[in-house]
């Protein structure tokens, strides 16, 4: 699959576990095929894939072999609209360590969920608050030196609105993500044409028994046709698309889904 690198109308990546093993392992094999690596991190109080200074040198040395980028995908448990406040506060210093460590690499994109306070359409009972909080974190995070057009605020299952303001008044990027448009019921066409010029990660990823994730067997091909279609209107290299999957097969299968749209 090595002749797939460089042959979209994008920036064609995969995350960080698409094969049994850690970071390295998977940047090594993803190296020769894709364009980009999304780091999946996390760290929890039992188990944590934060690289080492050590490991940070492989991942550079790989990228800078095969021409290989990478996106960061901020932890899970990043909860920067929180109400508790050491929470917030604590998430605010998450993303300020992540975003120390990987400076050697480079990265092409920060992604970044603005989690609410419960999953579902509304994100919180106090969304006043929940908006202030975010806009609060955000700035500190700016503030702090972090590059606005990095961060890509990832749509997740609420309507977006309820966050564009903020995005686009602290100048952020936007990371759309298809999988989660079509599991949620929002209307792909309409969220491209709104959000696409603000675009700099595109997630993919299909629906399994009602989990996502998985390959990109179930997602319509006209959508394809029409991430394709805007794509090369002239901004392939100022985006990546991420296939969203953690393993090997699906992503093999995902590939050979996309390969008709070679450009």
């Amino acid at each position: 699959m090595a002749e797939l690198k460089k042959q979209f109308p994008f920036r064609l990546g995969t995350t960080s576990y698409v094969i049994p093993g850690d970071l390295v392992t998977n940047a090594r094999w993803l190296a020769p095929q894709v364009d980009d690596m999304e780091l999946v991190l996390f760290d929890l109080d039992e188990v944590s894939n934060f690289p080492d200074a050590g490991t940070v040198d492989k991942l550079k040395t790989i990228a800078d072999e095969a021409s290989l980028s990478y996106t960061v995908h901020f932890p899970g448990d990043v909860y920067l609209g929180a109400a508790d406040e050491s929470a917030r506060i604590r998430s605010i210093h998450t993303c300020l360590r992540v975003y120390d460590m990987m400076q050697p690499l480079d990265p092409f994109a920060f992604v970044l969920h603005f989690h609410g306070d419960r999953r579902g359409g509304i994100p919180s009972d106090d969304i006043t608050r929940w908006r202030k909080n975010l806009a609060e974190s955000i700035g500190c995070l700016l503030d702090k030196g972090m590059p606005g057009d990095m961060l890509c605020v990832e749509n997740l299952d609420y309507p977006f609105d309820l966050v564009e303001d903020i995005v686009h008044d602290y100048g952020l990027s936007v990371c759309l993500d298809v999988g989660h448009l079509l599991m949620h019921g929002y209307p792909v066409d309409e969220y491209f044409a709104r959000y696409f010029d603000h675009c700099r990660v595109i997630h993919l990823h299909g629906m399994q028994h009602g989990e996502d994730h998985h390959d990109i067997s179930a997602i319509d091909t006209r959508y394809l046709a029409l991430l394709c279609e805007w794509l090369r209107g002239g901004r392939a290299d100022q985006c990546v698309v991420t296939l969203e999957m953690f393993d090997r097969h699906e992503f093999e299968e995902s590939l050979s889904i996309l390969t008709p749209y070679i450009t």
